[in-house]
């Protein structure tokens, strides 16, 4: 049964799920619940309409939304037609949404009015003229003059289960394109396959033992891989529930927690700290919690202890990238609370890691090297980036993560930085390199340099540093409005410098070690 559900499509898994069980329910948003039966039909009816605009297998579909249900009937009716998904982070502004459209080549965008303080009919009214694959726009919980709402389209007097279903090869065929920056400042569109987060849903949902019976919470945003596939599609792999929240408030998940009664619980350490803080965290029985995973930044052995103890929730530590579609390696239930917050426990089963040198040789167990990996989640390329792909994906399939980590005699993981200078903030990966060539575009910057500071509750923020042109004016007020504009929220550095110099190197660079521990020394006092 394992091996023909892994050779199954996305469309084909929730096509399983609901022939199974159609009236029970897949989703709650906080706004209306969804059986199975109807994400089913109301998918199909989209996939139909979808398909009398035009779009048909292989064009791509930007998606723009929090985690509302419209997300998840966008997702599977993509699949049902063999489009491609391109999810936007709400809080992408306007040059990021024109680069991840002209780079994927959207031809059809999904957005709502405003989310996140970010008016995007603006930014989506703004990309179609400038853009000139996208052809279409269609808004969702609101309505707009001449534009078609997701409402009218799924209206149909009759539940459409006949469509034109498009045939897909699922180890061949791209279901997703995730863009993710990289150290070059380039966000880069990661393709995964339907095979990619089929299987990797799958072997995730099996390693925490998840049935039918299973209510999974999905905080993390959907548009991103870890609410695409271990949540999403891992709870659709076992025809469980699901109940998204589109705004995380650590006092509204405690809330949903108790009365949707979740036992798989998925989030960034961030999350975990300001619940188990929260003044009122006692008041809520938290009993339904069995498992979840934690990833996408360090957890405190403190922490983890305190979920496990205080929520009664044997949460798992999962490593991965949206290049690997996400789940590399976990934590197992038998792990202690030190082997879960020290390490990201052993690759899944079927996928492999090692450690390599510079000169991508494997190394004994213990030492430092690049983590490599190879696995059934492992992307097929980066879109239109040949050369990119080229250099992370060799041709015996072997992915370069650029990661630095070490393998124990036991086999599990453990990270220990990264070749990539990226900043983990709550959860959100930050690409100094994106954040300061926006800087080097204004007349009055000299040198930039962003680098992450140690954080006890998003693990890491971000600090901007700063050389100014002789004469210049400009002062912490004034880069921080000239950044905000320019970038996502999450993006804009928690904290801003102006110096005189940089500690630089004998040919030049900036010496970003001594930089942080500078900073590190200098701002003891104003540190978490």
């Amino acid at each position: 049964m394992k091996e023909k559900l892994e050779s199954l499509s996305v469309s084909e898994l929730l096509y399983r799920a609901y022939q199974l069980e159609p009236e029970k329910e897949v989703l709650f948003d906080g706004y209306s619940r969804m059986t199975y039966g109807e994400l089913m039909d109301q998918s199909c009816l989209l996939a139909a309409s979808l398909q009398k605009m035009g779009i048909s297998k292989g064009d791509r579909i930007a998606v723009c939304l929090p985690n509302w249900n419209e997300f998840v009937v966008i997702y599977f009716a993509a699949a049902h037609i063999g489009a491609v998904i391109v999810p936007f982070n709400t809080r992408y502004r306007m040059y990021e949404v024109q680069y991840n459209i002209r780079n994927s080549g959207a031809k059809l965008a999904f957005f709502t009015n405003e989310f996140d303080g970010v008016n995007h009919m603006e930014q989506f009214l703004e990309a179609k003229e400038n853009v000139t694959s996208l052809k279409q726009l269609i808004t969702v919980r609101y309505k707009a003059d001449q534009l078609e709402s997701y409402e009218q389209i799924i209206k149909g007097e009759e539940v459409c289960t006949s469509f034109n279903r498009t045939a897909v090869n699922p180890k061949k065929d791209v279901f997703t394109i995730l863009f993710t920056s990289g150290s070059t400042g380039s966000p880069k569109g990661a393709m995964l396959t339907h095979a990619n987060v089929v299987m990797t849903a799958i072997k995730t949902a099996e390693q925490m033992d998840c049935t039918a019976e299973d209510v999974f919470f999905v905080s993390v945003p959907v548009f991103h891989v870890f609410g695409m596939v271990p949540s999403i599609l891992s709870a659709v792999s076992v025809g469980a529930r699901m109940v998204l929240l589109d705004e995380y408030k650590p006092e509204k998940a405690l809330s949903l927690t108790e009365s949707e009664k979740i036992t798989v619980k998925h989030g960034v350490p961030t999350m975990f700290i300001l619940e188990l803080n929260h003044k009122n965290f006692h008041q809520y029985d938290l009993s339904s919690l069995r498992t979840g995973i934690i990833a996408a930044a360090p957890c405190p052995v403190e922490i983890v202890k305190r979920i496990r103890q205080e929520m009664g929730c044997e949460i798992m530590v999962a490593y991965g990238l949206s290049e690997t579609s996400p789940t590399l390696t976990m934590t197992s239930f038998s792990d202690s609370d030190v082997v879960r917050a020290e390490t990201v426990g052993k690759a899944l089963p079927g996928a492999e890691v090692k450690i390599v040198d510079n000169n991508r040789n494997e190394v004994m167990n213990g030492e430092v090297g690049e983590i490599a990996c190879r696995s059934f989640g492992v992307m097929k390329g980066y879109c239109n980036m040949p050369e990119h792909t080229k250099a992370v994906l060799d041709e015996d399939g072997w992915f370069y993560t650029g990661d630095l980590g070490t393998i124990d005699i036991e086999g599990n993981l453990r990270i220990v930085g990264r070749k990539k200078e990226m900043v983990v903030r709550g959860g959100y990966n930050i690409y100094p390199r994106e954040i300061e060539e926006v800087f080097y575009q204004h007349p009055d910057v000299m040198e930039a340099a962003v680098v992450g500071l140690p954080d006890t509750v998003l693990g890491e923020i971000s600090c901007a540093c700063i050389t100014l042109k002789p004469h210049s004016q400009m002062d912490e007020k004034d880069l921080f409005q000239f950044i905000r504009e320019r970038i996502a929220d999450y993006k804009v550095p928690d904290k801003m410098i102006i110096l005189d110099e940089f500690p630089m190197t004998a040919s030049g660079k900036i010496k970003k070690i001594s930089l942080r521990e500078e900073l590190i020394e200098n701002l003891e006092g104003e540190l978490r």
